[in-house]
């Protein structure tokens, strides 16, 4: 192609890799950074261990209404799902200040669409991707959709309002009672006041589609560097190089920054206000276990995520707030082990023993929406970060309109809501 042009992408996670992935589908000459030694395992990296869930269903943000009273009731429980590993700093002041002011019914209701948008759109895109690319393994995907299961009636009360509102969103979903709940999983025993099947969610298993995308950029001549960057060069508005820890000097025509949870260290560096908090969460996959789902779900009250995939059954869950850190809390992991049995009766605590922990850091804007688009204060830099809880689900459509933003095209999404200097 006459205009190609050589691209620097820095962040090796699900959505840097998506935004090689899309830019070289389009004929473009990517170069991915990966800070990451080595990401094969699904204990590692947060882009591998989490939960491989695609949620149209989420089409909330993680700023609403309920969520600061949520954090202060849970905040003397050490084992809880939702906690703040906060130490007194400006930094830290200033998010929750921010945060504080988006948990309202406005902000929900003009983020939903954007969000359910974006879910879609990605939904769509992983199902072009399981179809046509000749990678040799499959990545799991399931679109069968994600049950909520609630444990009792006021949480079913509130999940069936929700589906209500989804299905005025144009989504899908069934409300259920504990039996016809049960017959969705005939080969799992479930403890429920009922529930809510999104029909329009799916799930996959996120390592082999982590592998698959990073052979699938090769294939089509990009490269990936294994390095932490520590700055950029540029002047008059124009980055020229990426610079690493070895000293190598990596120069590209356009720049892409999906930095994850560091995103606010790194747009420091360059001028822009992108407040950042890292939303830590855990998590371990049982090999064989006791019984196996056929849905991916979410255990309301105990906030944990649950999917079957290709090496076992995942569980995982919490957001622990704070500064990004690689420290485990050991008590997080023991909620999440109380908890399932209280909904899942076959399995017992010591199912969950010895089991190799994982932990990542989902990157959290203060409203809860991610940060995606070319910047004003950098010509030929884009943004994509800040995608808290939904970085797997919202990964192809995010590489999608990286994509087209370098190259010129009109978004498939809509990125008003999106830009990534609306702090600046």
């Amino acid at each position: 192609m006459s205009d190609r042009k050589r691209v620097v992408i820095v962040g090796g996670g699900i959505i840097g890799t998506c935004s090689g992935l899309e830019l070289a589908e389009r004929g473009h000459e990517v170069i991915l950074i990966d800070a990451e030694p080595d990401a094969s395992s699904s204990t590692h990296g947060c882009s591998y261990g989490n939960a491989g869930m695609i949620v149209p269903s989420h089409f909330v943000p993680l700023a609403a209404p309920g969520m600061p009273m949520m954090g202060i009731r849970m905040l003397p429980n050490p084992e809880s799902p939702f906690g703040f590993a906060l130490s007194p700093s400006p930094r830290i002041l200033t998010w929750a200040l921010k945060f504080l002011t988006f948990c309202t019914d406005k902000h929900v209701s003009s983020s939903a669409e954007v969000l359910r948008d974006l879910n879609l759109r990605s939904r769509a895109k992983y199902l072009e991707y399981a179809k046509g690319w000749d990678t040799g393994s499959s990545f799991g995907l399931e679109p069968k959709g994600l049950l909520m299961i609630c444990g009792d009636n006021h949480s079913f009360d509130h999940e069936a309002s929700m589906a209500l509102k989804a299905r005025e969103l144009g989504l899908k979903a069934e409300v259920l009672d504990p039996k016809a709940l049960q017959a969705l999983e005939p080969e799992i025993e479930i403890i429920s006041a009922g529930g809510v099947h999104f029909q329009d969610d799916a799930h996959l298993t996120p390592a082999r589609f982590m592998h698959a995308a990073k052979e699938r950029i090769k294939a089509l001549g990009g490269s990936i560097i294994k390095g932490k960057s520590v700055g950029f060069d540029g002047t008059n508005g124009k980055l020229q190089s990426v610079r690493l820890e070895d000293g190598t000097a990596v120069q590209g025509d356009e720049f892409v920054l999906a930095t994850g949870s560091w995103s606010q260290d790194v747009g420091d560096t360059l001028g822009l206000k992108m407040p950042m908090l890292a939303g830590k969460g855990y998590g371990f996959t049982v090999p064989n276990p006791v019984q196996t789902p056929r849905y991916c779900s979410i255990l309301v009250e105990a906030r944990v995520a649950v999917t079957p995939m290709l090496d076992g059954v995942r569980f995982g869950g919490t957001m622990e707030l704070g500064l990004p850190n690689s420290k485990i809390n050991p008590k997080r992991i023991a909620g999440i082990r109380k908890s399932i049995p209280q909904f899942f009766p076959k399995f017992k605590e010591q199912d969950f023993q010895n089991l190799p922990i994982w932990h990542g850091l989902r990157p959290c804007s203060p409203d809860g929406l991610p940060y995606l688009g070319r910047t004003q204060m950098w010509s030929n830099l884009v943004v994509a970060t800040g995608h808290a809880m939904m970085g797997m689900s919202l990964g192809p459509v995010s590489g999608e309109l990286v994509a087209q933003v370098v190259t010129g095209e009109k978004p498939t999404v809509s990125l008003d809501k999106l830009h990534p200097e609306r702090f600046q």
